[in-house]
């Protein structure tokens, strides 16, 4: 728009004075637009709309399942398999990948809905000034150069400049994450920051009290909304930790065994073997070196965890989120209502030059007020308190009253229903009915109010109602000379603990009207307000810390109370700065400004974007908490989002990972100890069945370079892969975590996914299973079993050694043995779910005819058996010699 020849930019309306935003526009404060203006500018602009993305289709989500190495590979044998004629080969291997597939889709979330949620904020109707007449029309018919008409409990429907305002305020912290509603005034300069911006009026935003008009500045995607859709449109779901790392594991199996088994075809063709068997032989060696049952075994034990963050108030709504908390090494978390209540809490008054506290918190009316020496006080009994907390209630527009299920709520603004429960728990009367009125201004900073008995009260700023004052009430109630310095120092040392501070005065007897200010006024005293903390939120953020796992709180509040806020719940050890400086930083300096502060403050949603990114740049993995519609594109930027269940908004949930139910910071702690469960219930897993594909593959692998016959065929080794590896891997799902999981720090990010001294076990166990099933395949021939029987003896002693070795795996410390069956007894119903499978497998006629299976006798069984408890001896051998030594008195750490 431009004025004057010069352009003012929308971006820039808070800056210009509402005439020049008017003029620009083309419009008018008293007709508006025409019918016919607003019709063309419409088809200029486009609707009063969000754009929402789409999410994806069910077909996509379910062919993505299949979008893995191993997948690939295991698809390629299936058509080898069919074109070679081995019909159940193919079937089998077909069924493997469908159940996978299957799985993974069933558990996979719901279709992203951030975009279309934040969509859904807008109001569906607002009311504007048409042709000079007051019109409710769709919202998203609204144009620029619009006059809305704004009232309380309104949603504002598009950024306006505020052209009037009557004692109007705007509840903003859903976009800026400022608690306390901020008054509007069209004359108010403004800061660059939004919470900043006290003349204009921003879309989603509530109307909490008061009423007034604006000009529409900006619609759908250009409002301050709709830059955080945008973001949220621009910022990536990122992969967490696990899911890369099992990504570059399956890579790196997958490259592995193309080579293996392109080598092993290669040697069996130069040795003069046939080539159709050698093809065969590859299949085997792919079909076996595969962890199949690994993509499953991870979902499950994924599950299982969400299962049980669900009975302690998380949900999850994506799968790798589980194990993503256990790994968090920093949580950004918002304040107001993650931190603190959201609700605001008169904590101390000053009446008759003496202080006072109030104990309840929230806007429940319990509580009790004491005084300096934390006696309870009667307010009845001390005039100039009780006349504090009247004048509170008294010069008040908010109401109190109890919701359908009994708890108590605020109807308009929170700073003054704060004063209404500070009143009912001094127990001071009904104010007179009131019979006038000077709304609150920002160039006024106060609020008067007339009643019935000629008394007028004032609230306001402690300077501006100082000025009006020539004295004050003393402890008993007489008028006494103000002393102006004593309540400077009082209302200075209640400010600096981030309290927000209101004065009281009054004026008896008052005749006639209330006219455009207030009389002269008797001071009678302070409240102070806060957001306070929640009390789980402290012992919370201490635990975390306990954990290894650093805190920060991003707020849009002022640098003064959220440095307060952060001293009071932990924080206060590390620095403090503000979303100018933060903006200010380089991005190349930002990681480091952001590992050493602790508390942000007038955090923007661009800012807290770029926090996220610069932390997870620095190899962090960050877990975000909020509740905002400002913290949604960092909740969806981070390695994972928690979102508040009770006073989050869709938009937050929906861009969330995990959403609390309870609003409870502490969740978040119990979060992170079931995530590092799970992780160590799939690092036990990997541990224990990666030894059967390795054995198999280098029993395949040996076969073909000594010339021998395969001593497994590609059918058996999935019976193996698809029973063994499942029945007994299900265990792991349900294990339960270690008692010392919170007190360990978090594993690096860059820490391998298994570690050295379990590479070594894995290898240990391979080579104990190449050697006893190979060496039985070939003694139990030369004793005149046949082909049958010795590949059964095989396929048995690998399920065996796999039984004794889970035993091994249960702690990857110490033995445990039946110990393992007492505290999980899914152990032992794997176990004899095995063995009574592998007896079926053995001596059950159709399973002989499906996979070539024979019977055996006790002596083959003594063979199998002698193997799998070698390994179970071997592995807990290495397992005393690899665990460090106790710490003696004097060592550090002891």
């Amino acid at each position: 728009m431009e004025v004057e020849g010069q352009e003012v930019e929308v971006d820039e309306a808070y800056r210009a004075a509402v005439g020049e935003v008017v003029a620009g526009l083309e419009t008018d404060l008293a007709v508006g637009l025409s019918g016919a203006e607003a019709v063309r500018r419409r088809a200029e602009e486009g609707e009063n709309r969000l754009s929402a993305g789409r999410g994806k289709g069910a077909l996509r989500r379910f062919a993505e399942q299949f979008n893995n190495a191993l997948i690939y590979v295991l698809l390629a044998s299936a058509v080898v398999t069919a074109l070679l004629g081995e019909v159940v080969d193919t079937v089998v291997i077909c069924a493997v990948v469908l159940v996978n597939a299957f799985v993974g889709y069933l558990q996979e979330a719901k279709a992203e809905k951030a975009l279309a949620a934040l969509a859904a904020m807008a109001p569906e109707e607002a009311v504007a000034v048409r042709d000079g007449e007051r019109v409710r029309v769709p919202s998203a018919e609204l144009v620029r150069g619009d006059l809305v008409v704004l009232g309380e409990g309104d949603k504002v429907p598009a950024d306006l400049r505020v052209a009037e305002a009557h004692r109007l305020s705007v509840d903003e912290s859903a976009l800026t994450g400022e608690s306390v509603a901020v008054g509007k005034d069209p004359d108010a300069s403004a800061g660059e920051g939004l919470g900043d911006r006290r003349n204009m009026a921003f879309s989603g935003t509530l109307v909490t009290s008061g009423s007034g008009t604006g000009v529409v500045t900006a619609t759908g995607d250009d409002t301050e909304l709709g830059k955080v859709n945008r973001l949220v449109g621009s910022a990536t779901a990122v992969r967490t930790p696990l899911t890369r790392k099992i990504d570059a594991f399956t890579k790196a199996v997958t490259v592995a065994i193309l080579v293996l088994a392109v080598f092993t075809f290669a040697v069996g063709v130069l040795r003069g073997q046939d080539v159709a068997r050698m093809v065969t032989t590859a299949v085997a060696l792919a079909v076996g070196a595969i962890p199949e049952g690994l993509p499953a075994i991870v979902t499950v034990t994924l599950a299982f965890g969400v299962a049980r963050m669900a009975a302690r108030g998380a949900i999850v709504r994506r799968l790798p989120a589980v194990e993503t908390l256990g790994g968090t090494t920093v949580v950004c978390t918002d304040k107001t209502g993650t931190l603190t209540r959201n609700e605001m809490t008169v904590v101390a008054a000053v009446a008759g030059g003496e202080s006072y506290t109030l104990s309840g918190g929230g806007y429940d009316p319990e509580g009790e007020v004491r005084d300096a020496h934390d006696s309870p006080v009667d307010a009845a009994a001390l005039p100039a308190l009780e006349a504090v907390f009247l004048a509170g209630a008294a010069c008040n527009d908010a109401g109190l009253a109890r919701d359908g299920d009994g708890v108590w709520r605020i109807i308009g603004d929170p700073t003054e229903g704060a004063l209404l429960v500070s009143a009912a728990k001094a127990g001071v009367p009904e104010p007179p009915e009131r019979t006038g009125v000077i709304p609150f201004s920002s160039r006024a900073q106060y609020m008067a109010t007339l009643h019935a008995d000629g008394t007028v009260y004032v609230k306001g700023s402690a300077e501006r109602v100082m000025a009006r004052c020539a004295d004050a009430l003393d402890a008993k109630g007489q008028t006494v000379p103000l002393d102006r310095q004593k309540v400077e120092r009082l209302a200075s040392a209640l400010g600096g603990r981030a309290l927000r501070v209101l004065a009281f005065a009054r004026a008896l007897g008052h005749e006639g009207p209330l006219g455009e200010e207030p009389p002269p006024l008797t001071f009678l005293g302070l409240q102070a307000m806060q957001d306070p903390p929640r009390p789980e939120a402290v012992s919370a953020v201490a635990a975390c810390r306990t954990a290894g796992i650093e805190v920060k709180m991003i707020t849009g509040d002022n640098l003064a109370t959220a440095r307060a806020i952060g001293g009071e719940i932990g924080l206060g050890g590390g620095e403090a700065v503000s979303g100018a400086a933060l903006a200010a930083c380089p991005d190349h300096e930002l990681p480091a400004l952001a590992a050493r502060t602790s508390v942000f403050a007038r955090v923007s949603p661009e800012d807290k974007l770029r926090l996220v990114n610069a932390l997870r740049a620095d190899a962090e993995v960050v877990a975000m908490t909020g509740d905002g519609v400002n913290d949604a594109p960092a909740l969806k930027q981070a390695d994972i989002g928690v979102a508040m269940g009770v006073t989050g908004t869709e938009v937050a949930k929906e861009s969330a990972d995990m959403i609390l139910t309870d609003d409870d910071f502490a969740t978040v702690e119990a979060a992170v100890e079931e995530g590092r469960g799970v992780f160590d219930n799939i690092v036990k897993f990997m541990i224990w069945a990666l030894p059967a594909n390795l054995g198999l593959g280098l029993l395949l692998v040996a076969a073909v370079i000594l010339g021998a016959e395969l001593p497994i065929e590609p059918l058996q080794v999935l019976w193996l892969n698809m029973t063994a590896v499942l029945i007994l891997g299900l265990p792991f799902a349900v294990e339960p975590r270690d008692p010392d999981v919170m007190l360990r720090p978090p594993r690096p990010p860059t820490a391998p996914l298994i570690e050295r001294p379990y590479v070594l076990r894995i290898l240990l166990v391979s080579l104990i299973l190449l050697a006893g099933s190979y060496g039985l395949f070939h003694l139990e021939q030369a004793q005149g079993a046949s082909l049958p029987v010795a590949r059964t003896v095989v396929v048995n002693v690998f399920a065996l050694t796999l039984l004794t070795y889970l035993f091994a795996c249960l702690s990857l410390h110490r033995p445990v043995l039946w110990g393992g069956v007492r505290r999980n007894p899914w152990v032992g119903v794997g176990a004899v779910a095995l063995v009574a499978i592998q007896l079926a497998y053995t001596y059950v006629p159709f399973m002989n005819t499906v996979f070539r299976s024979a019977p055996l006798t006790p002596a083959h069984w003594l063979h199998a058996v002698a193997v799998a408890l070698l390994a179970y001896g071997a592995v807990e051998l290495l397992k005393l010699a690899q665990r460090p030594r106790p710490l003696t008195p004097s060592e550090p750490g002891a």
